[in-house]
């Protein structure tokens, strides 16, 4: 089993390094930044029942984190949310 979580893990962790919603890697920051997010992220997006659940879930962590300026719109998260969606229904398959 905590191997199947550590995958949802790294498919998160992907596909937020992947978007970098908010430009911190593209800044050069390290590629490990976004940890504390992933932390907070995987913890909620475990038990959404679909992509949209999975997109407002991205979208109220990075608020919370960085706020509204920095953060942006709801938009900006669609896309690492297909993706992470996709990674949740392989792991419910293999549960």
């Amino acid at each position: 089993m905590e191997t199947r979580y550590q995958a949802v893990v790294a498919a998160v962790e992907h596909a937020i390094s992947e978007a970098d919603p908010v430009g911190l890697l593209e800044g050069g920051a390290p590629a490990d930044e976004y940890s504390p997010e992933i932390g907070t992220i995987v913890s909620r997006v475990v038990n959404a029942q679909s992509v949209e659940e999975v997109t407002t879930v991205l979208h109220e962590e990075f608020l919370r984190w960085f706020g509204d300026d920095i953060a942006g719109t709801r938009h900006a998260y669609e896309a690492p949310a297909g993706k992470i969606w996709k990674a949740l229904l392989e792991f419910r398959k293999s549960v």
